[in-house]
């Protein structure tokens, strides 16, 4: 079955790590990606360990799904073919700031010319209605700048990034799911837009769902920062023997809990009788938890916390994930052969659709790996493509595959 968005042809000027998330999950979905790089690749190739320069772990992770297609952009052959190709696409999407992407002439007036009906979208740090709007941002900038470095360090300690690139990873869907009602407004009217989805408001946005809090209010009835997120006892729980996830969160939730404690007196305290009561008191309630929680064995707890519906699963470290057997039995995991780089494990696409499934059709691409086929079906003769080739405004991989061994 082909995807929701078979036969969608989108042109992706992203790199790093923001933009080609966003694609690959547009790609799973059934799209042509043409990954346009520039001679040099994407940065991100020579991130991690690898078995081949420029096919490093973290680029195999984001870029399946997708054809390689190398433009210099600063030639004016390589800047009239990527032309050529967006009269014909779907949507074009970049992460430049506005200024360098206006500096090759690839703006949303300039796409638009030759495309009307295209979707433009723009995915960088700062929207250009702001005084920020020409300032370099990468993730940890943006954790800093919006808030989530300061709520991460909890209320009295020092701010602390998120242990992942959390701010790229969010962009990325909001990029997503921009595109996607973008093509959505276009079935329905025939009209292309442009878009912009900057990582500072996004993610400002993001994190005030729950921290905006006393300032929801005009004049403000608190502070910002939620309460039981910022709490020093919100954290995997000691067991015994191990480490346990643990949220008791309703009422029956927390009266199950004291009760398989032993803890009546718990239970009779005002402090934690209601969801208000005990969001006043959190860290009291999270200390008693945590002081609870370390007298028995983590499969004692899962026992008892599974039968009295009150969610709970062990910490399990990223090394054990491919071991899970939730995971397993799911079919999450998959090991697929790369025409250069072996078996390669990735995940499968994650949400089932019954109608319109996902799928993975091809892993992430040599650098160059499909600049002469997609030039070709721009419409280039073999003469051009070869001038273009011989002035570095294209690179065609024609390494023979056993070579690559």
């Amino acid at each position: 079955m082909a995807g929701p968005l078979d036969k969608i042809r989108i042109l992706d000027l992203t790199a790093m790590l923001l933009g080609p998330f966003a694609t690959q999950i547009l790609g799973d979905m059934g799209a042509d990606v043409i990954k346009v790089e520039a001679p040099d690749g994407d940065a991100v190739r020579t991130i991690g360990l690898a078995r081949h320069p420029g096919m490093g772990a973290l680029f195999l992770n984001i870029n399946r799904n997708k054809r390689s297609l190398v433009l210099d952009l600063k030639q004016k052959a390589a800047r009239d073919v990527l032309l050529r190709l967006a009269a014909s696409a779907d949507v074009f999407v970049h992460s430049m700031r506005p200024q360098a992407i206006a500096r090759l002439g690839l703006g949303y007036d300039e796409i638009a010319a030759v495309n009307p009906e295209i979707i433009y979208c723009g995915a960088y740090g700062f929207g250009r209605a702001g005084p920020y709007h020409h300032k370099a941002a990468l993730d940890d900038i943006i954790q800093a700048a919006s808030g989530l470095a300061d709520v991460q360090g909890g209320r009295d300690g020092a701010p602390a990034y998120v242990n992942s690139p959390i701010v790229d990873k969010t962009a990325s869907l909001f990029t997503v799911y921009a595109i996607a009602m973008a093509l959505f407004h276009r079935e329905r009217t025939g009209a292309g837009q442009a878009i912009e989805v900057p990582m500072f408001e996004t993610m400002v946005a993001f994190n005030m769902v729950e921290h905006l809090y006393g300032l929801s209010f005009e004049p403000p009835l608190g502070t910002a920062g939620y309460p039981r997120a910022l709490s020093p006892d919100r954290r995997p729980y000691a067991t015994s023997d191990g480490y346990l996830g643990v949220l008791p969160y309703l009422d029956k939730h927390w009266t199950a809990i004291f009760e398989l404690a032993g803890r009546a007196d718990l239970a009779a305290d005002p402090r934690f009788a209601s969801v208000a009561a005990r969001n006043e008191n959190i860290d009291a309630l999270y200390a008693e938890l945590a002081a609870i929680i370390a007298t028995r064995s983590t499969a004692e707890w899962l026992a008892d916390l599974d039968a009295a519906s009150i969610p709970a699963m062990p910490v399990i470290a990223v090394q054990d994930l491919p071991q899970d057997p939730h995971l397993k039995a799911a079919g999450f995991w998959r090991l697929m052969e790369h025409p250069s780089e072996g078996t390669l494990r990735t995940t499968q696409v994650p949400i089932t659709m019954s109608k319109s499934p996902g799928s993975i059709r091809r892993l992430a691409p040599r650098l160059g790996e499909h600049s002469e086929e997609i030039l070709k079906e721009a419409g280039l003769r073999e003469a051009e493509i070869e001038a273009m080739a011989a002035s570095g405004a294209t690179l065609q991989d024609k390494t023979p595959l056993q070579d690559k061994e």
